[in-house]
């Protein structure tokens, strides 16, 4: 009996030990006396005991390989160094533990031959401008060399472009005289809608200032025509009530007499004297008996 549960022991022990839990985004590939047997995705697993084996555990999640700066000449006969990062993701465990020896190596050499061969067709201007392109020819190439083994590329970036020290300096002062362009030319526009703007507000105030001048000769215009109009309507009213009084003749001749006496005091140096007037000093006194009755 102690044996009996001694082996039952070992058997579960053994069991247990090869209870093998797939995590997500993982694969385990199982090889059986050194052949594939299968490949364990997400889940629950036990392998027997001696016979079956985890030959490799891969993993699905999309990675990221890095490589350092790789030295490429341009059609133009200029050295450059770029650097590369290569976006993959594994999607047959089996391809990639079998196709190839040290995939990572293969995919570095692959992404520098690659490289070198699309910079040597473009000139340095090309090259500077032109990184949409070069990684979409580099992301297509390697996809395609790196499907047999598994691989599937998901894009391919330039990381960095050195060009030698001197076409440095060069780019940098041209970059500076741009700057320097742009500057002036914002300058400029900026002057120019200032002035704009200041001619425009000068506009504004001369026309404000003509406006209310223009309504201030309304409103004196006005003001003379009421003034005129009430002295004629004055006068109009003295008339009225004159005719109202029903003057004698004597009080005509009266005011007759007062109107050429001031004529007499005027400026004027001759005088005709109109021949009712020359009578009027013989009437002086029926003149102040008339004024005495109007009293």
């Amino acid at each position: 009996m102690i044996v009996l549960f001694v082996l039952i022991a070992l058997v579960l022990l053994l069991v247990i030990a090869n209870i093998r839990v797939v995590q997500q985004a993982k694969a385990f590939v199982i090889e059986r006396l050194g052949a594939y047997k299968t490949t364990w995705n997400v889940g629950l697993h036990v392998k027997v005991p001696i016979i079956e084996k985890v030959a490799k555990v891969v993993t699905l999640k999309e990675q990221v390989a890095d490589f350092p700066p790789q030295p490429v000449i341009t059609k133009d006969n200029v050295t450059m160094q770029i650097d590369t990062v290569v976006y993959f993701q594994i999607t047959d465990p089996k391809l990639y533990t079998y196709g190839i020896e040290q995939p990572m190596v293969a995919i570095e050499n692959l992404s520098a031959t690659t490289l070198r061969n699309i910079i040597g067709d473009l000139e340095l201007d090309q090259c500077l401008t032109s990184r949409d392109i070069i990684n979409t020819k580099m992301r297509t190439i390697l996809d395609e060399a790196t499907d047999p083994w598994g691989i599937k590329v998901n894009r391919v970036e330039l990381k960095n472009i050195l060009p030698p020290k001197e076409i440095q300096n060069a780019m940098e002062k041209q970059m500076k005289a741009e700057r320097e362009r742009r500057e002036a030319i914002l300058r400029a526009e900026g002057e120019k809608r200032a002035a704009i703007l200041e001619a425009e507000g000068q506009k504004e105030s001369a026309i404000l200032k003509a406006d209310a001048k223009k309504q201030q000769q309304i409103l004196e215009a006005e003001g003379q025509a009421e003034a005129i109009l009430k002295v004629q309507n004055a006068t109009a009213e003295g008339i009225r009530l004159i005719n109202e009084a029903t003057p004698s003749e004597a009080v005509i001749r009266l005011k007759a007499l007062e109107a050429f006496s001031a004529a007499a005091n005027g400026s004027a140096t001759k005088i005709i004297i109109p021949s009712e007037i020359q009578g009027l000093a013989g009437l002086a006194g029926g003149i102040i008996e008339a004024v005495k009755e109007d009293k």
